[in-house]
C-alpha cells in the first residue's frame, strides 16, 4: 500500500549528515512507490518564533492562526507517516525544530480535543547524537529526549505509538578524512535500520 509521509528536516547546512540521511530516506521511500513531502525547516526560512499570531487561546480551540502555521498543519493532515529527522544540541532538537512544535502543534489542532486529529499517523523522532551509545548512556540524555518527544509531545497529541530512533556516534571530527565516507555510509545505513524499525513496511 502507498504511503504518503512528511519528511521534515532540522540542519542549517545543505551538507550536513542529517540531509544526508534524509535524502537517503526519500530517495529510498520514493523508490520503493511511496510519496513524500519534504519539509525542510531551514530551507523553507520557517520563523520558529511564537508570536501573538500563533499563541493558543484557551477560550477558542477554533482559533485561526497564522497562514504559515495553518499551511504546515494542512501538511501534517495530508501525512500517512511522519519523519522528523534532526540532530540533539543540548539535550534536546534544534531551536528550530521546537518553534515548530509550539507554532504549529498547536492547541484546537495537535491537542484539545476529544478525537485527536492526529491519531492514527506513525511518527518517527530520528535523532542524531554525537557520543557513542555508552557516552549517550553515561549522560541519560536518551531518557531526556524520549519523555520530551515521545511523552510530552507525541502522546499528548493523540500519537501513543511514536517513536524515537537514535543514531549515535555521529560526531566525524574524530575520523580521519580519509576515512570519512566510509563512516558516513555506516551511520546512513544505521539510519536505515531504525527508520525500518520504527516505520516498518
Amino acid at each position: 500500500m502507498t504511503r504518503h509521509t512528511l519528511l521534515v528536516v532540522a540542519h542549517p547546512r545543505p551538507d550536513s549528515l542529517t540531509a544526508q540521511i534524509a535524502g537517503r530516506q526519500y530517495a529510498r521511500l520514493t523508490g520503493e512507490g511511496h510519496t513524500v513531502d519534504v519539509l525542510d525547516l531551514y530551507a523553507e526560512e520557517f520563523d520558529p518564533a511564537l508570536r501573538p499570531a500563533d499563541e493558543p487561546d484557551w477560550e477558542d480551540r477554533e482559533k485561526r492562526y497564522s497562514p504559515e502555521a495553518h499551511a504546515h498543519m494542512e501538511r501534517i493532515l495530508a501525512a500517512d507517516d511522519i519523519l522528523v529527522v534532526f540532530p540533539v544540541w543540548w539535550f534536546g532538537p534544534p531551536a528550530m525544530l521546537k518553534g515548530w512544535i509550539d507554532r504549529v502543534w498547536n492547541y484546537g489542532f495537535a491537542y484539545g480535543r476529544s478525537r485527536p486529529r492526529l491519531a492514527g499517523k506513525r511518527l518517527l523522532w530520528l535523532a542524531l547524537m554525537g557520543g557513542t551509545a555508552q557516552e549517550i548512556e553515561d549522560l541519560g540524555m536518551e531518557p531526556a529526549l524520549d519523555l520530551m518527544l515521545r511523552v510530552g509531545i507525541s502522546k499528548f497529541c493523540g500519537l501513543p505509538d511514536a517513536t524515537v530512533g537514535v543514531v549515535h556516534g555521529t560526531e566525524l571530527n574524530g575520523v580521519a578524512k580519509d576515512l570519512r565516507a566510509d563512516r558516513v555510509a555506516e551511520l546512513i545505513a544505521t539510519a536505515d535500520r531504525v527508520v525500518l524499525e520504527g516505520l516498518p513496511r
